[in-house]
């Protein structure tokens, strides 16, 4: 609703000097990519794509409680290099508190927003202020920020064990250390 930001929205399509430099993540190959796997959904510069970041921490500082806080935070890339990163632009969706590290448990918190994500891919209506019409506005999460073992609980894999490294997969390279009795 604010012509600033429906402007801002679409920088990545209109504003952003294409000349082969990686120079916002619209220049990534991962971009690049989804944009070719999903013509309908590039073919509109209104279209917001995601990021999501989370990561856990002891609020209290106090090593020998388990007490855990889980922000987790939307950004959006469509948006100028210069201002997709500022803490303005960071949508807190979530802030989810526990007793314990969350661990794999995390998804049960996480499930509403995935079924908002969902409806967000799907298309909600919305009003652009800019050309004064409602339109179809999707979204899609391009990317998850974290930090390795908040990868395991975000996505699933476990990053401990023969098959730690999801890149890898089955091709992991991993030797038993018999007398550290670990991987």
């Amino acid at each position: 609703m604010s012509s600033k930001t429906a402007e801002s929205m679409r920088w990545h399509h209109d504003g952003r000097i294409d000349d082969g430099l990686l120079r916002h993540l619209a220049d990534s190959l991962a971009w690049k990519s989804f944009d070719q796997k999903f013509p309908r959904f590039a073919g509109v510069p209104r279209n917001v794509r995601l990021g999501l970041a989370s990561d856990g921490f002891n609020p209290f500082k106090i090593m020998i409680t388990s007490y855990s806080t889980w922000p987790v935070v939307l950004v959006p890339y469509n948006l100028p290099s210069w201002i997709c990163m500022k803490q303005p632009s960071f949508v807190l969706s979530k802030i989810i508190p526990g007793e314990k590290d969350l661990g794999h448990d995390i998804d049960i918190y996480l499930q509403p927003l995935i079924e908002k994500l969902r409806q967000l891919c799907a298309g909600v209506q919305t009003f652009d202020v800019l050309i004064k019409e409602n339109f179809n506005l999707r979204a899609a999460l391009l990317w998850i920020i974290s930090d390795f073992p908040a990868y395991a609980n975000l996505s699933g894999w476990s990053t401990e064990g023969r098959y730690a490294r999801p890149c890898c997969v089955a091709e992991t390279c991993s030797m038993w250390l018999y007398n550290e009795k670990k991987l």
